[in-house]
């Protein structure tokens, strides 16, 4: 064993592992106290541990197969200094906007000193020395050897004592150390499926892989994406501008500009499906708060309402609801391509057609699903994300914080809004696995083999609490009259493997059950609340594609000029094929699911030949296309060559959520007389007294609904 150890200390390898170790120490220093990773499992811990080295190592070694000595020392300084610069530039950036450097924001530096304030020194902490130490002995040696003593063989005087390995054994070492990766992505991959296909937060990427990795990776997909853009885009704008055209509806007058000028809420609910509505469990309803909304007669809700998220899930239906435009057949828009691309999204077109101000509220971590940074693409002006609430041992839940804590503690927020204003809430609580305490709410668990399944009725129960408090709050404040209120199911909770365990909860045979259920269990819920909507319930099939249309039309918007693929709800031409993002299809005639035709009536198997004939030729063919425009548009960017009249492109660079509070409260000094806020509306008296929960957390802390945390003008929430 000291034979092996001295012969490692007498060859070559040496200076790559110094190098290596030295780069490993960095990282695991700035996983410590400068990057907010979440570890939270025992294998996470040791991933996060030896993630670093494996293509570090590769890359200090690489080096040695330049035959030409100084070139070797020279490429490997540069190495060094440029792994050192990496790791220290990145825990700069992620001070300041809780993310990492990816290479298009290495590339347009000019654009991130813009957005980086002027004094980015004050992010700088003592023990970042530690970053910078070896470059500074390295530096202070060369200067020493080349200016003072003037000598430039110090590179290499001591290095004939040296054996050098041979290339043969090299090749085999740098092999061994790339293996070593495969197999740390093997062990993520079993601890966080689909890692990087579904890349909703660079956070995981980092964990689990390291800097480098996400790094390699992330400029993988720009040349990937930079190679897309380049190619046949004339003839791809003439192609969505012709099918803009030809699938255009115009508003039903009926509808047209019945809700303008009043503020939009969009309540996007979490894992939440269509059966769960006048759901009755051990003589309880799930959901008896929506139940009663539907009866409304200023509410109009849709039963034959499908989502149509891929592998993006949440991001595509946030995708969908706010551009008109679908995610991708692999991986998340928001994180691939929405950050770069030019979008037309919902605020930018409010803002622009009604002078909304706009704001996000959901209670997780900025950076999750790349949100802080496609929401500036959307041009949406504020992002009250998890560090804007209080968070605590009791507060959070999977995902966030509880819905009600959401809620009741965004008030203080919502109420200083310029009106009109366009508030999107996402909650979290009903999400997989779906667990929340008894003392939280005391709904009954199911009684079926998956606990998945009987946790799931309690927290849908939980959010429709959560929903009913809201809107409590906006009844008796005053609020409700002038908005209107779109609700909407993001995607199933339930998943198809699940499915059988849930069929008995729903008087099915689970030895009977078939694709047919598995496409009718994609239904979710849209609830449009508006005073004097002429409400309903409506049947028309559609999806999530088909709100923004929709919304426009009933804010007294036209979407002729604008690139939406969806179409008006309310019109009664309305396409009812509802695409799947894998190219699967329901109608009110013909479901169509993983290669098997259904009649959607009655569900009863059709003959394959069906698929032979014209008319479901074109279905096919519609929805086939459909998709590929979307991705002509989004794998292209496509819209940067396409303006509607009227329409200012949002320039990302212009928005910062960072001291939003403040912000916020200048916005409304200025804004007071033009649009004022709720609150100076109320003779600047805060509506907080209207919100009433029965959350323990909010009844033991009532002054979390007035105060914001104290930490939100602070370091960790500048994004």
């Amino acid at each position: 064993m000291k034979k092996k150890f001295k012969k490692i200390l007498n060859s070559n390898l040496i200076l790559p592992i110094l190098l290596t170790i030295n780069f490993w120490i960095k990282s695991l220093i700035a996983y410590t106290f400068d990057f907010a990773l979440g570890v939270s499992s025992p294998l996470q811990v040791i991933l996060l541990l030896i993630n670093p080295l494996p293509l570090a190592f590769v890359i200090f070694l690489l080096p040695l197969l330049i035959k030409n000595l100084k070139m070797r020392y020279i490429t490997m300084i540069i190495l060094a200094v440029a792994e050192s610069a990496l790791i220290l530039f990145n825990v700069i950036y992620y001070r300041e906007f809780t993310d990492f450097m990816t290479v298009n924001t290495i590339l347009g530096y000019s654009k991130v000193s813009n957005g980086l304030s002027a004094s980015s020194i004050n992010l700088l902490k003592p023990h970042d020395i530690f970053y910078v130490l070896d470059l500074i002995v390295i530096a202070g040696i060369l200067i020493y050897q080349f200016l003072i003593h003037k000598k430039n063989n110090y590179l290499t005087q001591w290095y004939p004592k040296i054996s050098l390995i041979t290339k043969k054994g090299l090749e085999s070492i740098i092999c061994v150390s790339i293996a070593s990766f495969f197999l740390l992505l093997s062990f993520s991959e079993i601890d966080r499926p689909q890692l990087l296909l579904r890349t909703f937060d660079r956070n995981y990427i980092v964990k689990y892989l390291g800097i480098n990795a996400f790094t390699f990776y992330d400029g993988f997909k720009t040349v990937q994406n930079k190679n897309i853009n380049g190619t046949k885009i004339v003839k791809n704008v003439n192609k969505v501008s012709e099918y803009k055209k030809e699938n255009y509806l115009k508003a039903n007058p009926k509808y047209f500009g019945i809700a303008r000028g009043k503020n939009v809420f969009v309540i996007h609910l979490e894992s939440f499906q269509q059966f769960l509505l006048n759901y009755h469990f051990e003589g309880r309803e799930v959901t008896p708060f929506l139940n009663s909304l539907i009866k409304n007669k200023n509410t109009l809700s849709f039963d034959n309402f499908f989502h149509e998220v891929g592998q993006g899930k949440t991001s595509d239906a946030e995708t969908m609801l706010e551009t008109g435009l679908f995610g991708l057949p692999q991986g998340s828009f928001f994180n691939s391509l929405a950050q770069n691309n030019t979008l037309q999204a919902a605020p930018a077109i409010l803002s622009q057609n009604g002078n909304y101000t706009s704001a996000v509220f959901h209670g997780n971590t900025a950076g999750f699903w790349n949100r802080n940074n496609v929401y500036k693409s959307m041009g949406y002006d504020y992002f009250f994300y998890n560090n804007y609430y209080y968070l605590d041992n009791d507060s959070e839940v999977g995902y966030g914080i509880k819905d009600k804590l959401l809620f009741g503690e965004s008030i203080k927020y919502l109420e200083h809004l310029p009106q009109p204003f366009y508030a999107k809430y996402i909650t979290v609580t009903n999400h997989f696995p779906f667990n929340l305490d008894k003392n939280v709410d005391d709904f009954p668990l199911a009684k079926t083999d998956d606990q998945v399944v009987n946790n799931y009725f309690r927290t849908a129960h939980y959010l429709d609490s959560a929903l009913a408090e809201f809107f409590n709050y906006l009844k008796t404040s005053g609020i409700l009259k002038k908005s209107i209120i779109v609700i909407y199911g993001d995607h199933f909770g339930i998943s198809n493997d699940r499915n059988k365990s849930l069929a008995p909860l729903l008087n099915k045979d689970p030895n009977q059950w078939n694709n047919y259920q598995n496409a009718m269990l994609q239904r979710v819920p849209l609830i449009i609340y508006n005073d004097g909507l002429k409400g309903g319930v409506n049947h028309t099939f559609g999806g999530e594609i088909d709100v923004l249309p929709t919304l426009l039309h009933l804010l007294g918007i036209d979407t002729k000029n604008y690139i939406q693929l969806g179409q008006d709800l309310l019109n009664p031409k309305h396409n009812q094929i509802v695409a799947f993002r894998n190219h699967n299809f329901v109608s009110p005639k013909y479901t169509f699911y993983d290669g098997t035709i259904y009649n959607t009536i009655d569900g009863e198997t059709l003959d394959p030949s069906i698929a032979k004939t014209l008319e479901f030729k074109n279905m096919q063919k519609k929805v086939n296309n459909k998709l590929k425009i979307s991705d002509l548009i989004n794998n292209f960017n496509l819209l940067r060559f396409y303006t509607p009249v009227g329409f200012q492109p949002v320039d990302p660079i212009k928005y910062n959520y960072k001291n939003q509070y403040d912000k916020l409260l200048k916005q409304e000094k200025e804004a007071k007389i033009n649009n004022p806020s709720i609150f100076i509306q109320k003779s600047h008296k805060s509506t907080t007294e209207n919100f009433h929960s029965n959350d323990p957390e909010l009844i033991e802390n009532p002054e979390k609904l007035i105060d914001p945390p104290s930490s939100i003008n602070q370091s960790n929430t500048k994004n």
